[in-house]
């Protein structure tokens, strides 16, 4: 048995979002929902200087950096 490595599954997923128009639908539905979401989070940054600061305040706060 072949050992799948990861541009087989991105082939395999591509195929099911194909042939299957619900999984494409729902799949195109969580991309627009997280979407919306990183906009709306992005906003309260605020653009040019500030946004990288902030921006870097907002992920210390939440533990990733």
């Amino acid at each position: 048995m072949k050992v799948m490595d990861d541009i087989d599954y991105v082939e395999l997923y591509a195929q099911k979002l194909k042939n299957d128009t619900r999984l494409f639908f729902q799949q195109k539905k969580l991309i627009e929902s997280q979407l919306h979401s990183s906009s709306d989070i992005f906003k309260k940054f605020g653009v040019g200087k500030e946004f990288k600061k902030r921006a870097r305040e907002y992920l210390k706060g939440i533990g990733v950096i």
